[in-house]
């Protein structure tokens, strides 16, 4: 999650693509270059460990003005944890 994080900050959308399941993965991003993301709270996990398949994790991401609260889906793909999707609250 954190990683991601850091590619939004970055605007790294290719890195945003790799991390991403194939299965939910969308063609493109487009990402605002107006936005200035400001910090991330990890707010709460569920599996994710290295005996696990599937994990979340709750987070904040705050930006100027607001935040963006969501739970994340990952799914570990050939040995390497990638985002499936999340709810938005």
């Amino acid at each position: 999650m954190r990683s991601r994080y850091c590619a939004f900050v970055r605007q790294d959308g290719a890195y945003l693509l790799r991390t991403w399941h194939p299965r939910t993965r969308p063609a493109r991003l487009d990402l605002d270059p107006t936005t200035r993301w400001t910090g991330l709270e990890i707010l709460d996990t569920t599996q994710g460990t290295a005996f696990h398949t599937t994990g979340t994790v709750t987070f904040r991401a705050s930006y100027p003005g607001g935040s963006l609260h969501e739970c994340s889906r990952f799914e570990r793909l050939d040995g390497a944890w990638v985002y499936v999707d999340g709810d938005v609250s």
